[in-house]
Order: structure tokens, then sequence, then C-alpha cells
């Protein structure tokens, strides 16, 4: 059973703003929960199979992930910043006509690209798999906490996204409240990318 440490730890991680859940919110005002809910179901699960992942190759990981840490954040945050341009030109009940929501896999494949996920992660193998317990007992306890208490975590900005949709639907709102999540969304893919540059110059130095 996974403990009240590591369950803190993933609500916090979870549930706080990020590019996972900022997509959820503003998927959630765009099309509603029910067509939101593969992309948030991909995130879980995403997240529970890259977590399983890194605890099975820990000590691999831990020995290149100075080298592929900063060219996945590269990639992640410019894929982050073409998602905030499409969430941008989406900014009218109009512009929604040729927009879709992210699949279960397409939202599944991202957590491999994105930092905080990462970052989230690779903590969780480090500060919670247990001395003791075997590779496979750590990266199942790890991937399934992470899968099914991070998803009502999230589940929060999708239904707060769903929630608003019916007041934003008038165009000039909509468009605000659309411009607001990409710019933020841009923001965070920034602020990921330079905290990442900052830590590789760190590393090198």
């Amino acid at each position: 059973m996974p403990d009240l440490a590591l369950i803190s730890y993933i609500i916090v991680m979870s549930i706080t703003p990020g590019p996972n859940n900022l997509m959820l919110a503003t998927s959630g005002v765009n099309f509603g929960l029910r067509r939101t809910m593969p992309h948030l179901i991909g995130i879980c699960l995403g997240c529970g199979v890259l977590c399983l992942c890194i605890t099975f190759s820990f000590s691999a990981i831990l020995s290149y992930i100075a080298a592929i840490r900063l060219p996945l954040a590269i990639f992640g945050c410019t894929y982050l910043l073409w998602l905030s341009w499409k969430i941008w030109l989406a900014g009218s009940p109009e512009g929604k006509s040729h927009a879709h929501p992210m699949s279960l896999i397409g939202a599944m494949l991202f957590q491999w690209v994105n930092p905080k996920a990462w970052l989230m992660l690779v903590n969780a193998a480090i500060l919670f798999s247990i001395q003791d317990a075997s590779i496979t007992s750590n990266a199942l306890l790890l991937s399934i906490s992470f899968t099914l208490v991070g998803f009502p975590c999230v589940y929060v900005w999708a239904l707060m996204g769903d929630r608003l949709r019916e007041t934003l639907q008038i165009g000039w709102r909509l468009r605000l409240f659309n411009g607001v999540m990409a710019g933020s969304l841009a923001i965070t893919a920034l602020w990921l990318l330079w905290d990442e540059w900052k830590t590789f110059q760190a590393l090198g130095a």
C-alpha cells in the first residue's frame, strides 16, 4: 500500500497548475467533460506507464538523465508553444468547428515530453522507492499510485472547465478565456524551458 507521504506528493504535484491541467481546463470549456475524458484518462495512464518505465530503468536513467532531459524539454516546450497557438486560434465559438480534443493515445504520448511529468516521476522514483522491495514491486506501486491518485486531481480541472462552458459561450468571453489559457500555457512552456536550461548549465559546470 502507498504511504501517506507518497499520496500527498502525488496530490500536490498532480493538482497544481501545469501543462496537463491547463489543457484539461481549456478542453473542458471548449469540448465539455465527456469529450475531454479520453484526454484526462490518457494523462493518468501516460503518467502511470512513464513511471513504470522510469522505475524499472532507474539506474540507466540516472546515468543519462543529464543528456536526455534538455532535448526532451526543448521538444516538449516547443510542442506546448504550438498547442498554445492552437488554443489562441480556437478563441471563438466559430473557431471551434475545426478543433478537436486531444485523444487518449495523444495524451499518453505527451507525458513523455512533458517536463513537469518527468520531474514529478523521477523525483518519486528517487524519494519513494522502498529499499528492501523488488524493482517490480516498486515500479508497480508507484505506477498504480500515480494512475489512481492522480485521476481525481486532474479531473477537477476538466470539471472546472466544463462548468464554465455555458458561461463562456458568449464570443468575447470565450476568446478572452482561450487567450488567457493560451498565454498561460506559453508562459509555462517558456518557464519550464528556462528552468531546464539553468539545470543543464549547472550540471555542465
